[in-house]
């Protein structure tokens, strides 16, 4: 069974830095695109960052660009999220998410359950 459990999330000052990770089982995490999403109270999710499988493509939102990092560790099924100069709009509740690709033209998605990151003074 596909299980994601995210964690790191906590209350940080305005420039402050965070790492939220990601814990992955029930499928194989090396063959799985990962992602960041995010949900800010009366807004809808947004994707944070991406990575594939292979690790060679990696993507960020515009507005965390030059300031989050996302990686992935394929040998404790774990994916991270560094967050630096973190700002109080990046306050929100971060999710994580699996693509699963059993066909060619057939993917699924799989989220955890989010964890809350607070940027105020």
């Amino acid at each position: 069974q596909v299980q994601l459990v995210e964690s790191g999330g906590a209350l940080v000052q305005p420039g402050g830095s965070l790492r939220l990770s990601c814990a992955a089982s029930g499928f194989t995490f090396s063959s799985a695109a990962m992602s960041w999403y995010r949900q800010a109270p009366g807004k809808e999710r947004e994707l944070v960052a991406s990575i594939q499988s292979s690790g060679v493509s990696i993507k960020y939102a515009e507005s965390v660009k030059g300031r989050f990092t996302i990686s992935r560790d394929n040998a404790k099924n774990t994916v991270y999220l560094q967050m630096d100069s973190l700002k109080p709009e990046d306050t929100a509740v971060y999710y994580c998410d699996a693509k699963i690709r059993p066909l060619r033209d057939v993917s699924f998605d799989y989220w955890g359950q989010g964890t809350q990151v607070t940027v105020s003074s």
